[in-house]
């Protein structure tokens, strides 16, 4: 090709180019529009199940649909049979599998291939931490199966806990797809910009509603989402969106119902003459209620005009606890809120619920310049199903007598402030490499220290080594209420998952150095995607924790604090969006009707039954679970071992493993309880242990987590009245 062919070209390959910006714009404007007629023809559809003569081939005849979409969009409809549908639905339920990766096969007699990591050097623990009163003897070699741990370390019921097999990475080409990532799915930066939703904010026991500059007394009536619509639609006529602040109407009756989520459907679906359950339009469609104990979300349009806009009926609780705050200043918390944000965002918008928020504020940081300014590519479904079954979330554990004293000599809870902020600076990107047993045994000791450290997830074999007399460090998959606990009895062996962060710590903890046997693992390239979005959360969090305490104004000062709890909510909420767990969708049918199929039934009372059903992945362009469980790792990481550093130097560490054996009585989270205060210093930066509540003893260890919380509440309440001594 000579220049002036490739002249020629060029000029080619731009008129192409404006023809297909122009024929993009004709596909969405048409997408547009068949989203609208779709949702019309959707709704019609469910308007016909009212006729008691409706049959499904006549209705999927007249719209063009097949039987089976018009029984999905109304189940009143469904021709089966009750008996054959009941049949139908216990063999898929016997059948299903949660998680789209194989099944792992029973262990085999003969031990499976793995690589000993080596144990980890590392500093002495700073002076004031106790030192063990003999070094434990190193870890003999491990057994060929399995040992289950011999005491629970959680409040469950002995017969409800068994070993659970996790899944593994298969051979061949299946495996392959575990190292790859969805074709033609990536997570862009947004090329527009959200609309701000008109909001206002309702005591529903007062009834007292904030609507910009102005405060209204309300007659709510008996408080039904009906009612609530139509006395604040007349005040404040194009409310989007409701934030209940106090007052709970969707547990208006409870004691009637079974359980307390059945009361909130049931709240959720009363009916209304002039209201009826929105639909939505475009990817919302057919979004409707959603049903959750004490944070539901009511989507309403007019019966009149059901295609036209929405109101959102919320829970303040979504974003924090109000905790007696009036609705003037939830509404000022809002507007500080909006205005912390838009110091770092330009194009902030408060979006209805803080996950929503924190991905749209995230996606507005994805880098328009190198490596990544195409998107970071989505996961394939395969190895996402792998995180969510191996990569749990906080670690929630009450330990038992005799690991610690039946009476606590008092009850010491402390919280890391704003934690999984301290844990954004690093995190995977792109797809990983396998590194199997026989690969890790390849690499030089100074290569397998480097994998432990980068961010990398591992199937391994764990030996809790001999004198162990310390809490757990590694989870250990369980049946049960509890999906995970932690072995610490010495000699205890199990097969898990975990973080890189978690087996690090593990091998390089001050005490002992575990017995590590890597089977398997997944080692990412180490990128920043959550830096930046951390960096201005924190800064806007900062600047509103200052305001808290030094405005001179106590409804400016109380209206900051809540915004700063928000800005937390938006963080914590926003990383949980990333984890995009399977979908669950929640539901009622009238009793006596047909039921949608492969449903798990909640509850019922006398009209209606309430249920719920796994709706599968979804095509999310924002689903990172292999970042929210690397974040969540490096958190129960920190609640064991977290240093304080100076620059670059380690100046002192704090969490359970600097505290001494037998004082620690509960995990949750994002914080420890331990039975004596620790001389951990308090410097009001994201992670650091903050003296919560102390419980003056002695106290009767609790034997559940309802009691602990008990306990924690007189704890929080003493401290508070005694005073904060950190």
């Amino acid at each position: 090709m000579d220049r002036k062919t490739y002249t020629a070209e060029l000029a080619s390959l731009r008129e192409l180019r404006t023809g297909i910006t122009a024929a993009e714009k004709q596909v969405a404007a048409a997408q547009k529009e068949l989203d609208k007629l779709t949702a019309q023809r959707a709704r019609r559809v469910a308007g016909l199940a009212g006729y008691e003569g409706a049959k499904a081939d006549a209705v999927a005849k007249a719209s063009g649909l097949s039987v089976g979409d018009v029984v999905r969009i109304a189940p009143l409809l469904d021709p089966t049979p009750a008996a054959v549908r009941a049949v139908k639905t216990d063999d898929r339920a016997a059948a299903a599998t949660p998680a789209p990766v194989e099944a792992p096969k029973a262990e085999p007699v003969a031990e499976p291939v793995s690589a000993v990591a080596p144990a980890l050097t590392r500093p002495a623990a700073v002076p004031e931490q106790p030192a063990p009163a003999a070094p434990p003897a190193p870890a003999p070699p491990v057994a060929a199966a399995p040992a289950t741990p011999t005491a629970p370390v959680a409040p469950v019921a002995p017969a409800a806990v068994g070993p659970r097999a996790l899944p593994t990475l298969p051979e061949g080409p299946a495996g392959a797809r575990f190292e790859a990532a969805t074709t033609g799915l990536a997570s862009k930066r947004p090329n527009f910009t959200q609309q701000a939703r008109s909001t206002v904010f309702l005591d529903a026991a007062t009834g007292d509603l904030a609507v910009r500059d102005r405060v209204v007394r309300l007659d709510l009536g008996t408080r039904t989402p009906g009612e609530i619509l139509d006395a604040v639609l007349a005040t404040a006529p194009g409310t989007e969106r409701i934030y209940i602040t106090t007052g709970a109407p969707w547990h208006d009756g409870a004691e009637r119902y079974s359980t307390l989520k059945d009361a909130v459907a049931a709240w959720l679906n009363t009916p209304s003459e002039r209201w009826t359950t929105a639909v939505g339009s475009g990817r919302d469609k057919l979004a409707g209620h959603f049903v959750h104990q004490r944070q539901p979300v009511g989507r309403y349009a007019p019966a009149a005009a059901p295609d036209s806009g929405t109101t959102e009926i919320r829970s303040m609780g979504e974003w924090f606890d109000p905790d007696g705050a009036d609705v003037v200043t939830c509404r000022q918390a809002f507007t500080l809120l909006w205005q912390a944000l838009r110091r770092h965002w330009d194009d902030a918008v408060l979006m209805g619920s803080p996950s929503q928020t924190g991905r749209d504020l995230w996606s507005r940081t994805v880098p328009t310049t190198g490596k990544w300014a195409g998107g970071y590519p989505v996961l394939s479904e395969e190895l996402r199903g792998l995180l969510h079954a191996t990569g749990g979330q906080g670690r929630t554990e009450l330990i038992l007598p005799p690991r610690v004293p039946d009476r606590l000599p008092a009850l010491v809870e402390y919280d890391r402030t704003f934690a999984y902020a301290k844990h954004l600076w690093k995190s995977p990107v792109g797809t990983p490499r396998r590194i199997t047993a026989q690969a890790f045994a390849a690499m030089t000791e100074q290569e397998q220290t480097k994998a432990l450290m980068s961010c990398s997830h591992w199937n391994v074999r764990v030996t809790v080594p001999p004198g162990w007399n310390h809490v757990g460090l590694l989870p250990a998959p369980v049946t049960g209420d509890r999906a995970w606990i932690y072995p610490s009895e010495p000699g205890a062996t199990f097969t898990t998952w975990a973080g890189g962060a978690e087996v690090h710590l593990a091998l390089s903890n001050h005490i002992a150095p575990w017995r590590i046997e890597v089977l398997d693992g997944l080692l990412f390239e180490d990128g920043k995607p959550l830096d930046e979005w951390g960096k201005r959360l924190k800064s806007a969090w900062a600047d509103l924790t200052s305001l808290s305490r030094a405005h001179a104004d106590e409804r400016q000062r109380t209206a900051a604090y809540l915004a700063s709890r928000a800005v937390r909510s938006v963080l914590l909420f926003g990383l949980g969006g990333f984890a995009q767990r399977p979908r669950l969708v929640s539901g009622t049918t009238p009793v006596g009707e047909a039921l949608p199929a492969g449903v798990e039934i909640l509850g019922q009372d006398e009209t209606v039954v309430t249920w719920q059903r796994q709706a599968g992945f979804s095509r999310d362009p924002y689903a990172h679970p292999e970042w929210a469980a690397y974040v969540w790792s490096g958190a129960r990481a920190a609640l064991l071992d977290m240093k304080y550093r100076q620059g670059k130097e380690v100046i002192g560490h704090a969490g359970a493993l600097h505290a001494k054996p037998g004082t620690v009585v509960y995990f949750g989270t994002d914080g420890i309880a331990l039975t004596e205060r620790q001389p951990w210093p308090y410097r009001g930066e994201p992670g650091d242990y903050l003296l919560k509540g102390h419980l003056t003893g002695p106290v009767e260890h609790p034997t559940t987590q309802e009691q602990y919380l008990t306990l924690r509440g007189l704890g929080r309440a003493e401290l508070t009245h005694t005073g904060a001594d950190q």
